[in-house]
């Protein structure tokens, strides 16, 4: 590994520094760099407490679902709900099957484990008009390349709550927090670790 983190550090330098610099330098920033790097790469190892029981606040609130999005973590891959208006009930479990809301139907997701993400919020304004339309209702955010995601999927909004499904590689262990911002708003954060 040090001979790979030692080539692209001379390659990183090519790109950096002209080519009669690179010819110039001294090969010992390069071990110190692989040192850095291999350090950074032994000590992304993750432990985490989080279990994987369902997790929830049953409190209403008068927000409402405005979008979607995902990211990746060294020790997780997250998911984020973004609310117009604070955020306080939710209920996030796994599920042998996530259904529609309203009809039941089996929403269909890649994936070991699937995770029922419901809000206790709609995807619609008072006058019903959708505050959250998704581009594509099976594929929420791209999650290719995660190492945990597998898929995020649409399962609807109906009676003042709004159901995401989230394919994930395995059932792991999960946390649910909320934060407040920006300005009004505020999100439900879903994180989802690699390992156990």
């Amino acid at each position: 590994m040090s001979r790979t983190l030692t080539t692209l550090a001379t390659v990183s330098l090519a790109v950096l520094v002209p080519t009669a610099a690179v010819a110039a330098a001294t090969p010992t920033p390069a071990p110190k760099l692989a040192t850095t790097l291999s350090t950074a790469v032994t000590s992304s190892t993750c432990s985490v407490t989080w279990g994987s029981l369902p997790k929830g606040s049953s409190r209403s609130s008068s927000a409402v679902l405005t979008g979607v999005r995902s990211g990746q973590h060294a020790c997780y891959d997250r998911l984020v709900i973004d609310l117009r208006g604070p955020i306080v009930g939710y209920d996030v479990r796994y599920v042998d099957t996530v259904r529609a809301d309203g009809s039941g139907t089996p929403i269909p997701l890649r994936g070991g484990a699937r995770l029922a993400v419901v809000v206790l919020v709609p995807a619609y304004d008072s006058a019903g008009q959708p505050t959250y339309r998704p581009v594509n209702v099976k594929e929420l955010t791209n999650v290719t390349g995660y190492r945990t995601f597998r898929q995020v999927a649409w399962a609807g909004s109906f009676e003042g709550r709004t159901t995401v499904g989230l394919g994930v590689r395995a059932r792991l262990p999960f946390r649910v927090f909320t934060l407040a911002g920006p300005g009004d708003g505020s999100r439900l954060v879903i994180d989802v670790a690699h390992t156990w």
